[in-house]
């Protein structure tokens, strides 16, 4: 079965010692991997968690966003080089962590937005960085596995159709596609055509609920989501992305204004659901 993550996003978007233990716990519960938020200014911690995830063989895989002042988008190619160079430090970051996926919204500024829909000029400043952090990540050995989110967090890639196209315009083997399932609730009309859409260059999937909470608890469509991925024969990571206020700081940038499920019961009752639907769907 594909190898089963979880991000420690439940808990916190820092990067020191306190997360050990959580990673000892993941292991201890039965994930294969963890994934962790690219972001904390402490450079030396990623390699001592890094480290830390290695002595407990668990694989790794992270996420990023890019702030305002360095959009891949913006018309100023200075800040355009600020976005590549923000990217870059992101897959260092990563690499030191081991991380063998750097996923995330990071085409274009994260809750952004312009008064206007997402132009093709946008694109193609967008796809020229992607290209350039593509490489940069070749070197690392690390796919980049962009992401499309909904409408009320970004206007250039909201659907599986948008984010394919970006990709082709990237035009780098390093450069390649996530599937969100709470993303997709949101924007897409049938999960079966968006995965189909995008399994060209599906590199990573966060097995995410409508609300954010435990996996099964709410009304994804979870037996089209997981047919449909077993029907594709997709071989990557399954990767539980749940929130809480656990870390205000991160949870007020990011809305969340209340406690979905405990996150070690949206880690113990979700891993046991993904297990159970690979197995009905033979993913």
């Amino acid at each position: 079965m594909n190898k089963i993550g979880f991000n420690v996003l439940a808990w916190s978007a820092g990067m020191s010692e306190e997360l050990f233990p959580i990673l000892d716990r993941l292991k201890k519960i039965g994930y294969d991997g963890v994934e962790f938020f690219v972001g904390a200014p402490d450079d030396a911690m990623y390699k001592k968690v890094g480290e830390h995830a290695r002595s407990l063989e668990l694989g790794v895989t992270t996420v990023t966003v890019v702030s305002p002042d360095m959009n891949p988008i913006h018309e100023s190619a200075t800040v355009r080089a600020k976005s590549l160079d923000r990217i870059k430090w992101a897959i260092d970051r990563s690499h030191d962590l081991n991380s063998t996926v750097l996923c995330g919204p990071f085409h274009s500024a994260h809750a952004h937005f312009a008064a206007h829909p997402a132009l093709e000029e946008e694109y193609a400043r967008s796809a020229e960085v992607l290209h350039a952090a593509g490489e940069h990540a070749a070197s690392a050995n690390i796919v980049l596995a962009i992401e499309a989110l909904n409408r009320f967090e970004c206007y250039l890639c909201n659907t599986m159709e948008q984010l394919s196209k970006l990709v082709k315009m990237a035009d780098h083997v390093h450069v390649r596609a996530m599937f969100d399932t709470h993303h997709a609730n949101i924007e897409e009309k049938k999960y079966d055509k968006a995965i189909n859409t995008i399994a060209p260059v599906l590199s990573h999937v966060h097995i995410s609920e409508n609300d954010r909470g435990t996996p099964g608890d709410g009304h994804v469509p979870w037996d089209a989501a997981f047919s449909s991925l077993a029907a594709i024969d997709y071989k990557g990571w399954l990767t539980i992305e749940a929130f809480s206020r656990n870390d205000p700081d991160f949870a007020n940038a990011i809305n969340v204004w209340r406690e979905y499920n405990d996150p070690w019961h949206i880690a113990e009752e979700g891993l046991k659901f993904i297990k159970e639907m690979g197995a009905k769907h033979g993913l």
